[in-house]
């Protein structure tokens, strides 16, 4: 059985280096790290977890809450579980997912919080250990997430690049801070190029944003470009559009956000969040908290960009002429 002093003897370091590294990375280098790992690597070096857990009366074992209705937000979430899970098992931790906000959520080290809506909020006084939670939030919790404002504007802007004269937002129907700030991302943007906003809303779901746009068929005109607070709404717009014979791409444009169905739909112009990678910020930050890091980047936004797929035309000349000139 490979040894604590075998993995110090393969990186060329002492055996307490190599405990530092296993119990406490956060006090070495990278570089040091590296080296360590590589050399755990290649002698296929397992740490035992129970004898570190009972020596630092810590349990290893991080929660995750996801309180969101999954068929809604899949695969959304399953590419920031993947995020998550790899950056726990690269430190050593187990992670189990519960759907409920339990005021008695068992043993762990810590919380990951998912899909927290306002009225939950008054329940994170019975939790008394570090917590993080995935979307920006009014009540001073630490968080991380997607620049959910810049990513309108930024999908808004490019639609006037286009060349589309008539710009239709469609949202969730939830007043959350991540709708709400979508959503005035586009208002300020029509608003900086002196043009008449259209809003609608409905639930994160394609069918239901599909009959939206259906019941409104009539009133679609041509030049339009429809900018969607989801990718499964723009899925339903797309769909709706082009069942009425409307031609997607050219006379009316469909912009998504989240960027989680590029790999299923090859033709949505979206803004793609960086979810795996918020996934990872999420660990990271609640485990310098468990270990007593001081920090002030405990709050973390990450800016998304946008991906081009033939769902909108492409850029032309006219908007240079005709906008850029009235935006600050």
């Amino acid at each position: 059985m490979v040894t604590l002093a075998d993995v110090a003897k393969e990186a060329h370091v002492s055996k307490m280096t190599v405990s530092r590294v296993i119990n406490h990375p956060e006090k070495v280098t990278k570089e040091l790290q590296k080296i360590v790992f590589e050399a755990m690597a290649k002698l296929d070096y397992q740490p035992n977890l129970a004898a570190r857990a009972l020596a630092s009366h810590k349990t290893r074992i991080i929660k995750l809450f996801i309180l969101e209705e999954m068929s809604v937000v899949e695969p959304y979430y399953m590419t920031l579980l993947v995020g998550i899970s790899k950056q726990l098992e690269k430190h050593g931790y187990t992670l189990q997912v519960t759907p409920k906000l339990e005021l008695n959520p068992g043993l762990c080290d810590g919380y990951i919080i998912t899909g927290l809506r306002e009225l939950d909020y008054s329940k994170l006084a019975a939790f008394h250990k570090p917590l993080i939670l995935f979307g920006d939030n009014r009540h001073g919790y630490d968080f991380v997430d997607n620049d959910n404002y810049e990513g309108l504007r930024l999908a808004t802007h490019y639609a006037l690049k286009c060349g589309y004269e008539h710009l239709v937002y469609v949202g969730t129907d939830i007043e959350e801070p991540f709708e709400l700030k979508r959503r005035q991302g586009y208002l300020d943007v029509l608003a900086e190029s002196r043009l008449q906003s259209e809003l609608y809303f409905c639930a994160n779901h394609s069918h239901v944003a599909a009959n939206l746009i259906k019941a409104k068929d009539a009133q679609w005109q041509a030049n339009t470009c429809f900018i969607c607070a989801s990718d499964r709404i723009a899925l339903g717009v797309s769909r709706a559009l082009k069942a009425s014979g409307k031609a997607v791409g050219e006379d009316f444009g469909v912009i998504g956000h989240d960027g989680v169905f590029l790999d299923q739909v090859g033709d949505l112009t979206t803004i793609k969040q960086p979810i795996l990678e918020m996934g990872q910020a999420l660990v990271e930050i609640l485990l310098a908290k468990i270990n007593g890091q001081d920090s002030s980047n405990y709050q973390r936004i990450y800016k998304s960009k946008l991906v081009v797929r033939t769902s909108t035309r492409k850029e032309t000349d006219a908007y240079a002429t005709n906008h850029l000139s009235d935006i600050s």
